[in-house]
């Protein structure tokens, strides 16, 4: 193991990247890019993060393609966003934070009005639940040449990331996404040398990383979030995981951010507990969306949150390799922190207790508190559907530029 029992407050290496302590800002969809557009909203929220001692912020869902959104209103890591995103890249490196893009792909887990292709692409051909909102109910096995222009278009974001002054790209294989997709053995039906059993099923999604870091990982750190456990029935085993974790540690990824969950399968398992029935249908404009929403729930099963809910798993992939490992899962208390360093992660990554207070990592280090005031109440997901993007509804809502392009910082 990289680590036994380490202080999270002290600065470490990641890959190419010097890190002032252990705390990561995870990507939470932030819903502050109306258009594609970066907002002043985004950069505020970013900066904030970093002001408040995180070491290293994610700025969610950058797709690298336009059909890879899963929304319209989605940071495109196209040449257009760049010089909004290096005053984000820039605001964060004023606090003394570094920066990452989540760089993704929706595959069939999109809800986009229109795309280039007739269907979605995915793993496997065929029925595609999710497309049922928007009328399309299909989606297509991708072929070699699809799999070379996903790959390629990954490269070219995570290039693109690096000329807008990003330190870090974090590629997302987990919950459901396209790369997830191949390694999700219940979207993964292929015969051919992408899909059976667990190491054929993650070839895709290594070639891809091994071209991101073949490009820029002398530069970036190169970070891959995965779903420890799918947290349904057909979901990949802890074995699968176990193995997947070896194969990217073997092609070189300096960190594996652990997650879990499936956006359609098993949303609570992502986080922990339940979403408020009112906080999602409310906000959801689109009818059929609600409607789905409102029967998924009915066979979803009740999930009480506790900390550390994905704890378990976790260290099941932390026995199965010797590289960095960052943990997720509500972590939101010192003590919590203390327990996952003790148990060998190199890293602590947090999302709504940052979203409910930004500087909780100074009030950690200053010994103004040791706890979190997060409920969990995971209201702060469903707010990135409204106005004023993500936010916690603890508090008043953000009022900073959400329409407005971050030159007018």
């Amino acid at each position: 193991m990289t680590v036994s029992t380490q202080d999270a407050f002290a600065p470490w290496q990641l890959g190419p990247l010097a890190l002032r302590n252990r705390f990561i800002k995870s990507a939470t969809n932030e819903g502050m890019a109306k258009g594609g557009v970066p907002s002043k909203a985004l950069v505020e929220h970013h900066r904030s993060m970093a002001a408040g001692g995180a070491a290293l912020t994610t700025v969610a869902y950058c797709a690298v393609t336009a059909d890879g959104r899963t929304f319209e209103d989605q940071v495109l890591m196209d040449g257009a966003s760049q010089p909004h995103l290096r005053v984000l890249t820039e605001a964060v490196h004023r606090e003394g934070g570094a920066a990452s893009a989540q760089l993704t792909h929706g595959g069939a887990f999109t809800f986009l009005p229109q795309l280039a292709t007739k269907y979605p692409l995915s793993a496997s051909g065929g029925f595609n639940p999710p497309g049922l909102m928007v009328g399309r109910w299909r989606k297509t096995e991708m072929n070699r040449t699809d799999m070379d222009a996903v790959a390629e278009a990954f490269v070219a974001a995570a290039r693109r990331a690096r000329s807008a002054g990003f330190d870090a790209v974090e590629l997302h294989m987990g919950h459901g996404y396209l790369l997830s997709q191949f390694l999700a053995p219940a979207y993964n039906r292929r015969r051919d040398d992408y899909g059976g059993d667990a190491a054929r099923r993650a070839r895709f999604p290594v070639e891809v990383l091994s071209r991101v870091l073949e490009a820029v990982g002398r530069d970036l750190a190169v970070v891959c979030k995965l779903s420890v456990t799918e947290g349904h029935k057909r979901g990949a085993s802890i074995e699968d995981v176990q193995e997947t974790a070896r194969r990217l540690e073997a092609a070189g990824a300096h960190l594996l951010v652990l997650s879990g969950g499936m956006n359609v399968e098993a949303p609570w398992a992502i986080f922990g507990s339940n979403m408020p029935a009112s906080a999602v249908t409310d906000s959801i404009d689109n009818p059929l969306m609600r409607v789905a929403v409102r029967l998924s729930r009915l066979w979803e099963p009740k999930v009480a949150f506790r900390e550390l809910y994905l704890h378990e798993h976790s260290r099941q992939i932390r026995e199965a390799v010797q590289m960095p490992l960052a943990y997720l899962g509500g972590a939101k208390s010192l003590a919590g922190v203390r327990q996952v360093m003790a148990d060998g992660f190199d890293a602590v990554v947090m999302g709504r207790a940052l979203i409910h207070a930004p500087d909780l990592v100074n009030q950690f280090r200053d010994g103004r508190t040791t706890v979190s005031g997060c409920t969990a109440c995971n209201q702060c997901v469903t707010s990135m559907y409204t106005a004023a993007g993500t936010h916690c509804v603890l508090g008043p809502a953000p009022d900073v530029g959400l329409n407005q392009v971050p030159a007018a910082l």
